[in-house]
């Protein structure tokens, strides 16, 4: 759950430097806030892609700029230039150079977890509880109700999905199109959280399905990998409308708990060896944090 912290400007957690430039991480939690200075003559191509080891940055920046100017190029070649008295947005998939004769100073607040740190240093792994969920006949229902109806039901979804998370303490991994992949440190959260976010877009009418197992994962850009991962989202397959699937293990770590389950058997897992047990929440299941 999050609490109430502060970290001093002046006390950063890590520094990492790199040619012509130089990055000081604040933890907050699960948030890594990156302070960036970028000399002049900076470019991500020439300074960073020896580090990071892809064609491109990989990383979503989100975060307001101080002081310089800094061009932005996405692979399709659209190109932006953020300067000062701006807050950005940059996916991932890019290049960018400082322009002019002054630094580029921000801070990002989204893309800063691994930013700058060699690819060979080896992953961030850790253990979380990976949740899954998605809108049944999501297709049908897009084309039912038409493209624009649709985009503002999504919207409405994610917004609803999201005041879950943060009530649960789970952290959004990526937005998959109609559903969700989120992390949590605690398996019981992530129960709960499916359940409420199933609960809180009834109205919407929607129906959501989910999948919750708890393993070991590597934090990338923007994304979670690793067999916990594909176990969740096979998990979610399994699910029906309403339904909110667990894993043998989950179900392990819920003993005690006042949640309820209905064993579900033993399944095979697509692209996963032998048999694992699944259990469904019990209809009615308290989603109260």
């Amino acid at each position: 759950m999050s609490r109430l912290q502060r970290k001093r400007l002046s006390n950063p957690d890590e520094v990492r430097v790199f040619d012509n430039g130089r990055v000081e991480i604040f933890s907050l939690d699960d948030v890594d806030i990156g302070r960036q200075f970028f000399e002049p003559g900076w470019r991500w191509s020439t300074d960073i892609k020896p580090i990071a080891g892809t064609e491109y940055c990989q990383y979503h920046h989100i975060g307001i700029v101080l002081s310089g100017h800094l061009r932005v190029e996405m692979e399709d070649g659209v190109m932006l230039d953020l300067e000062p008295d701006s807050a950005y947005e940059i996916p991932p998939g890019h290049d960018a150079w400082v322009v002019g004769e002054d630094p580029w100073v921000t801070f990002d607040f989204a893309g800063m977890r691994s930013f700058g740190r060699s690819a060979a240093s080896g992953g961030d792994r850790i253990l979380g509880s990976i949740l899954f969920t998605d809108i049944v006949d999501s297709t049908a229902t897009a084309e039912r109700i038409g493209e624009a109806a649709w985009g503002e039901l999504l919207r409405n979804h994610n917004e609803r999905a999201q005041f879950e998370l943060d009530r649960f303490g789970g952290r959004l991994v990526k937005v998959t199109g109609d559903g969700i992949l989120a992390l949590f440190d605690s398996a019981e959260r992530a129960v709960r959280a499916a359940a409420a976010i199933s609960q809180s877009t009834t109205s919407l009418g929607i129906a959501i399905r989910a999948g919750v197992h708890t393993g070991e994962v590597e934090r990338v850009p923007g994304d979670i990998r690793g067999i916990a991962v594909h176990s969740a989202s096979r998990i979610m397959s399994l699910a029906g409308p309403g339904d909110v699937m667990i894993s043998g293990t989950v179900r392990d770590l819920l003993t005690g708990s006042t949640l309820e389950f209905e064993d579900r058997g033993m399944v095979e897992l697509k692209g996963l060896t032998g048999p694992r047990s699944v259990f469904a929440l019990r209809s009615g299941g308290s989603p109260a944090a």
